[in-house]
């Protein structure tokens, strides 16, 4: 088991588990928890975008360099998508980290979306379907949420059993590294976690897994009990 950057190659036939909690796939679990059917995940807001003329009837959701596009549906936030009414709907998700590498990866054994809000979910499906297959670990960000997150993840994995303490830590701790990289930037490209974020550190609220079908210019994410 190996946790990597983005950046990183990853062997073809591995269990490919793809990590943003601040905030893509936070806001994706959520999205399933208010009825959302299917999550197809983009790699730019171009694609998200031409998807939504092949398919008109989905909602685009998403961000570009964090901030919600004048004509998205929705932003990259949980929170706002805590108040959605989805029953049914399918989704098209593009953000700046979260999903972009999610598609890097065309031949896995099986893609999964993870977020603190589903990791233990996701442990307990990949020991049920998949306890003998390596897997990869890949933080989409920079800052400490993730790799948290992976800590977290692989610790289940492995049998352990990590404190939810620690992670909600490093939740917290990457959440600083953000604000105090926004800080840097002018007040219109500012983006407010401070409603985001409670969601972000709820651990296990979420009972399933994400799971990714590879097609040929994004992947489409369905919630899959554990």
């Amino acid at each position: 088991m190996s946790i990597v950057g983005m950046e990183a190659e990853v062997p073809p036939n591995t269990v490919v588990i793809v990590i943003d909690v601040i905030r893509a796939f936070t806001t994706a679990a959520i999205a399933f928890e208010r009825g959302a059917t299917e999550i197809v995940c983009a790699p730019s807001a171009e694609v998200g975008r031409n998807l939504r003329l092949l398919h008109p009837d989905r909602l685009l959701v998403g961000e570009i360099n964090g901030l919600k596009p004048a004509d998205f549906d929705f932003g990259n936030s949980p929170f706002e998508m805590s108040m959605a009414q989805l029953d049914g709907r399918r989704l098209i998700q593009t953000t700046s980290n979260g999903t972009r590498g999610l598609v890097r990866y065309p031949d896995p054994a099986v893609l999964l979306a993870v977020s603190a809000l589903n990791v233990g979910a996701t442990a307990r499906w990949i020991r049920t379907n998949h306890a003998e297959t390596a897997c990869t670990l890949v933080c989409t960000g920079r800052t400490a949420e993730d790799q948290a997150c992976a800590r977290y993840l692989s610790g289940l994995l492995q049998g352990s059993r990590p404190r939810r303490t620690d992670l909600i830590a490093g939740i917290m701790e990457g959440a600083a590294e953000h604000v105090r990289a926004y800080a840097r930037q002018s007040a219109p490209e500012r983006v407010d976690l401070s409603k985001d974020l409670p969601i972000c550190c709820d651990v296990d609220r979420s009972e399933f897994a994400m799971v990714g079908e590879v097609r040929r210019d994004h992947v489409a994410l369905t919630r899959v009990p554990r």
